[in-house]
């Protein structure tokens, strides 16, 4: 059982809860127009009997700084991704216009930007509960292999510092993501 392996699974585990958490943040929209608000969203196709994220079913795009516009491959999904939008409750009200949705963005109140700051924090929580959780895969691995003699106990305490330091610096990178993301929503 080879210690940097344990090591680097672990790493990327945690790289990947950060990465997690910071593409969360990007759904939390600051008054501006960004097509991550949009894209994630699972629309339920009724015709098709399936459901799919909106940028695997239309093209998003934002003409200006207050719209989203939605254009559907197929037009006969329209009213279904509008439903969608309007039922994630991201506070985005679709308008058909022809063939495509046009999104407003509305401009966030103060009470808003807290309520989104709040989410902000749930999202970072659920981020570092992630992360524990590739922290404690990690260990585990070292842990069996220590008790199945392929690993040593000097070997098991240096994984387990070497993993606990991963951990903190990568619970830094989502706190430095939330502080960020805070100051966007609230202007501050």
């Amino acid at each position: 059982m080879d210690i940097k392996k344990i090591i680097s699974d672990g790493t990327l585990g945690m790289k990947k809860a950060v990465e997690w958490t910071v593409n969360e943040f990007n759904s939390l929209h600051t008054g501006k127009a960004s097509p991550q608000m949009v894209e994630n969203i699972q629309v339920h196709i009724e015709s098709y009997g399936m459901t799919q994220r909106i940028k695997d079913m239309a093209a998003i795009t934002t003409p200006d700084a207050r719209s989203i516009v939605v254009q559907p491959f197929d037009k006969a999904v329209m009213d279904d991704i509008r439903k969608a939008i309007q039922s994630a409750n991201i506070g985005i009200n679709p308008v058909p216009q022809g063939n495509f949705l046009r999104c407003p963005v509305p401009e966030l109140s103060g009470e808003r930007r807290q309520e989104m700051a709040k989410v902000a924090h749930r999202m970072a929580e659920e981020g570092k509960v992630r992360l524990r959780n590739a922290r404690r895969d990690a260990l585990e691995i070292a842990k069996k292999g220590n008790k199945d003699k392929v690993v040593t106990d000097d070997d098991l305490k240096r994984i387990e510092k070497e993993i606990q330091t991963q951990t903190d610096n990568w619970a830094k990178e989502i706190e430095k993501a939330l502080k960020a993301k805070e100051s966007e929503l609230t202007g501050n």
